[in-house]
């Protein structure tokens, strides 16, 4: 069934249920109605939480869940990489994950749609140590560059470097893990990739070593959503009008973070009291504009910005050629929330 089918047969069925409960509630006259029950729904994290959330732990504890009728269990599982499987299989609702994973999961038919756009725009970053004078890529030739393991964050460099008048083999890639802060402020490294610049950086500069940031978007990378919010296809079939009230309290959510992106913090903190609050404070005052910027209303996603990094990692051998990226996500629950107001 071609996907526009698919998202009308969704949103069609939500509509459709809740006109037959308006016709029974006037057929029963005056008798009262029991409360339903809220619906229990697990949501998993993909790391601990952190700032990246607040707008999570805004919706839990001013009770927009309660609102749209929802008992969320926000957690974050023992191997957060399998997030993508859970959600698909449908072990858990729903997910946060990240567009690059979602469309390599869809390659493994992994059935998961990204219902939201949390952030905007990437947060993986190329850093340098600002002692050493590096401000760019193309200045990394010579250099020795750490990277955490993960295949991907290879061609975005490469793409950054190429955008800068340098090549990949300019430069020799370190696997450091998740040691990248270490690596860099240690000197085993020149640089490091996958390093988010609302985190990684504030935990180096914290420890007396600011670093110099290199934005991936800014230096020839297609722009792309860093953190989505996902379910499976099953759920979206299944269960539309579940996906469409989780939507609406999300963005409330996010909406109050961004407003008070301080007093997420609090709430986080009192949900979570072991995050770093000295890389959180500042982390969040980074990361509120990136919820809504340019964007009609949090969550938004593109067409155009799914196709084109889905094009960009076919270029880069990272994706097969029948992966179609406007399969991958869905707006119509965020315009339809938006359309609401």
């Amino acid at each position: 069934m071609p996907r526009a089918m698919r998202i009308a047969r969704w949103v069609g069925l939500a509509f459709g249920g809740a006109l037959l409960l308006s016709v029974l509630s006037c057929a029963g006259g005056t008798t009262s109605t029991p409360t339903p029950r809220p619906v229990k729904v697990s949501l998993a994290l993909d790391w601990y939480p952190n700032a990246n959330h607040a707008g999570l732990y805004i919706a839990q504890e001013r009770g927009y869940f309660e609102d749209e009728g929802l008992e969320v269990d926000i957690f974050t599982p023992g191997d957060p990489a399998t997030v993508l499987q859970t959600v698909a299989s449908g072990r858990d609702d729903f997910g946060i994950s990240y567009q690059v994973e979602v469309l390599l999961a869809r390659q493994e038919e992994v059935p998961v749609v990204s219902v939201m756009g949390l952030v905007q725009h990437p947060l993986n970053s190329v850093m340098a140590l600002k002692s050493s004078g590096i401000n760019r890529p193309g200045e990394l030739k010579g250099k020795t560059v750490g990277y955490p393991g993960i295949a991907y964050n290879v061609p975005m460099l490469k793409t950054m470097l190429e955008h800068d008048g340098a090549s990949i083999e300019d430069v020799e890639m370190v696997n450091v893990g998740f040691n990248l802060v270490p690596a860099l402020i240690g000197g085993k490294v020149d640089a490091v990739v996958g390093a988010y610049f609302t985190h990684e950086s504030i935990v180096a500069e914290n420890q007396g070593h600011p670093v110099n940031v290199m934005r991936m978007e800014k230096w020839g990378v297609p722009d792309f959503y860093e953190l989505v919010l996902v379910t499976g296809e099953k759920n979206l079939e299944e269960r539309p009008d579940v996906v469409r009230r989780l939507v609406r309290a999300v963005m409330r959510g996010y909406e109050d973070a961004a407003r008070e992106p301080q007093a997420a913090i609090d709430i986080l903190l009192d949900a979570y009291p072991e995050a770093d609050e000295a890389v959180e404070r500042p982390g969040v005052d980074i990361l509120a504009p990136l919820w809504t910027d340019g964007m009609p209303g949090v969550g938004w996603q593109e067409k155009e910005r799914w196709v084109e990094f889905a094009g960009w990692m076919r270029e880069n051998g990272l994706l097969d050629p029948d992966v179609d990226a406007r399969e991958a996500f869905t707006n119509g629950f965020v315009e339809e929330a938006l359309g609401g107001r």
